[in-house]
């Protein structure tokens, strides 16, 4: 099998898992006599858009840029 071959059996079977996984939590929600959850969009968690606080970045170092007060290589 190719990669790509192997990429789509993938998708498939992910895809196929997503759907009894669904329809398995609609039947526990049945037999439980509540409603069924919602899709995706009701797990999407709300992002802010008001920035950080920048003293949660105080004494970090920038990721791949190394310390301060080291020189690159």
């Amino acid at each position: 099998m190719s990669l790509q071959d192997d990429l789509t059996a993938v998708r498939r079977n992910l895809d196929e898992l997503t759907r009894k996984v669904e329809r398995l939590e609609q039947q526990a929600a049945a037999a439980r006599g509540k409603p069924a959850p919602a899709p995706d969009p009701s797990r999407m968690v709300p992002v802010p858009d008001t920035p950080y606080d920048s003293t949660l970045w105080t004494d970090s170092d920038d990721e791949g840029l190394g310390a301060r007060d080291r020189r690159a290589p």
